[in-house]
């Protein structure tokens, strides 16, 4: 076809395949249609997967994308098709997801004169995207494509959007595939500077208290091999952020758990006395450090990450080091002494990790269940995951994606993570509605393993319309787990411990999540006791289809530990609220203080 008239649409088409794409998730529409009519030719090599809503499309690519480590793409077509993808864009921007957007645009005759269904997309999303485009020459196409994956993929990952008028798709040319990226001014830095990295080692080798927290930058260059090596080698305890799970498994002895405003507080402990605080990967997110000022106010900072504008915006670094976070961490194993030369940092670390060990068994959170007279607890949130996590372990071959609220932080806590990528979860921008669809991404692209979607009642009914989608391309190992708990639980949270209990806009409705799986044609099933969960997990893995389990778990039940918003990760809560009962057998749990650490 080198030297085929083709419309700007099959070149589109061309040119997703020479990048590798082979699975798109999106909705057609009047600007967008010219691609849609190409791609009909191309169906054995591109697979579209029609989505419900444009969000959905978007956290399909997303999940799609977290699960690969390839580029997702979605598509929509312009002014609401476009606007509805803006959500999926910068919940990608914020979790550094790698994703092109491709969205129709009108003709460019009729640009700037409100032609229906026109919006500026390149303008709305400028600042959630690493980069955009407006292409209205057919002859940018080739250039234009080649750029926007080269620029998702490479250092740090993100969006990229490409709006594309109606007229570029339908102009025809011979395509010059034979374009050289030209992009002045952007170029990651992959191998940290290793003046920089002898300054780190000799901050490691010199610790009585260190740490390494890893983010999720280990993950996205594939490092927990190097992660694992370098702290089996020197002994330094392990904690892993939200988007860092998985990065390091929990069963290693090496492995103490998950920081921030509902990490362990022993974790927080640790970080808090710890003397060099070695973060790779991770951004210093506000969830993990809690009030910047009083962040480990004891540690020598280092910091490696591929974005240098994350380097020194939240938390003082002693050390930076911008970098490919595999590259970096190879560079200091070479560095490494041997191990007569690391016996010293073993024998601080031994010592650090053995008071790491006794703060653990002193802190370590155990939920306090306090039955209410009026609503007894048959069905504990606990219960659900301490069974799950069971039976995926023995099942294996798993993934989880969760929403974003309570049921997602118990998951993180509860659950057992031992591989990267098996946890998926909205981070940075905490987008109610992500599991659904991105579960469906992330099934579409490992379909021998059984992708669990984990959601609230809240998050589940912005996006449940995806089961649809499900059905209709047949896939099979999306199990979908609801945590029912009548309310928008994390606000109602923060309302019940800050805001004297003034729950308003929290109590929620919603469906018969059986008879509404049923009805878009898959399996249902509710949960309303602690004894029933084990029969109803297992009847979903054996089920050949999709399933759905409405777990009707206690109303009023917290996420603990937690930290105050703006309060140092050093004041913790750990115990629920005061409860008044009219049982005078039924124990009271004092309202608490935080906790100093």
């Amino acid at each position: 076809m080198s030297d085929q008239q083709l419309t700007g649409a099959q070149i589109m088409c061309e040119a997703l395949i020479r990048e590798g794409v082979e699975v798109m998730f999106g909705i057609p529409g009047g600007a967008i249609m010219p691609f849609y009519f190409a791609m009909w030719d191309y169906r054995d090599r591109l697979r579209h997967v029609l989505c419900r809503h444009e969000q959905g499309a978007g956290h399909a690519a997303e999940g799609y994308a977290r699960a690969t480590g390839k580029v997702g793409v979605c598509i929509g077509t312009s002014g609401p098709g476009a606007t509805n993808l803006v959500t999926a864009i910068a919940d990608a921007m914020m979790d550094s997801t790698p994703l092109v957007a491709i969205t129709g645009q009108v003709a460019s005759s009729v640009l700037g004169k409100d032609a229906f269904q026109e919006t500026d997309i390149a303008g709305i999303t400028m600042p959630i995207t690493k980069h955009n485009y407006l292409v209205k020459d057919i002859e940018d196409l080739p250039r234009v494509f080649k750029e926007a994956f080269h620029i998702a993929a490479t250092g740090r990952p993100g969006p990229v959007l490409i709006d594309i008028t109606k007229d570029a798709q339908q102009a025809r040319m011979v395509p010059n595939w034979d374009v050289r990226l030209s992009l002045p001014g952007y170029r990651p830095t992959y191998q940290g500077n290793r003046k920089q990295i002898r300054e780190a080692l000799k901050l490691l080798l010199g610790a009585k208290k260190p740490l390494i927290m890893a983010g999720n930058g280990v993950i996205m260059s594939g490092a927990h091999s190097e992660l694992r090596t370098l702290a089996e080698r020197t002994g330094i305890p392990v904690i892993t952020t939200l988007h860092g799970i998985g990065s390091f498994p929990e069963e290693h002895p090496l492995s103490i758990g998950m920081p921030g405003m509902h990490g362990w507080v022993h974790v927080n402990r640790a970080i808090q006395e710890c003397d060099v605080l070695f973060n790779i990967g991770g951004r210093f997110d506000d969830r993990v450090t809690g009030k910047a000022s009083t962040f480990a106010p004891n540690a020598k900072v280092i910091h490696v990450d591929i974005d240098p504008s994350e380097i020194g915006k939240n938390v003082k670094v002693t050390v930076p080091i911008v970098g490919d976070a595999r590259n970096v961490m190879t560079a200091i194993l070479e560095e490494l002494p041997d191990k007569e030369g690391l016996a010293d940092l073993h024998g601080n670390t031994n010592n650090w990790m053995e008071h790491i060990r006794e703060m653990q068994s002193k802190h370590q959170h155990k939920q306090q269940y306090v039955a209410r007279p009026d609503t007894p607890m048959y069905l504990p949130p606990h219960d659900v995951y301490a069974i799950l996590t069971r039976i995926l372990n023995e099942r294996g071959s798993y993934r989880v994606v969760t929403d974003v609220g309570q049921h997602q932080m118990w998951a993180a806590q509860l659950l057992d993570w031992h591989r990267p990528r098996t946890h998926m979860t909205s981070g940075g921008a905490g987008t109610m509605g992500f599991a659904v669809p991105a579960a469906m991404g992330a099934a579409i692209a490992c379909p021998d393993e059984t992708v669990w979607a984990v959601c609230g009642d809240g998050g589940f009914q912005m996006t449940n319309q995806e089961i649809a989608t499900i059905v209709q391309e047949g896939l099979k190992n999306v199990k979908i787990a609801v945590i029912n708990n009548g309310y928008l639980g994390m606000v109602r949270q923060w309302q019940e411990l800050f805001e004297n209990k003034r729950y308003s806009g929290t109590p929620l409705s919603g469906p018969n999540f059986v008879k509404l799986a049923e009805a878009y044609g898959i399996k249902g099933i509710a949960v309303e006791h602690t004894s029933m969960v084990e029969t109803a997990i297992q009847e979903a893995y054996d089920h050949d289809g999709p399933v759905l389990i409405d777990f009707r778990v206690e109303r009023e039940v917290n996420v603990f530990p937690m930290v105050p918003q703006g309060k140092s990760i050093g004041d913790m809560i750990t115990e629920a609220p005061i409860i008044e009962p009219a049982n005078p057998n039924v124990s009271i749990v004092k309202n608490p203080e935080p906790e100093a650490v």
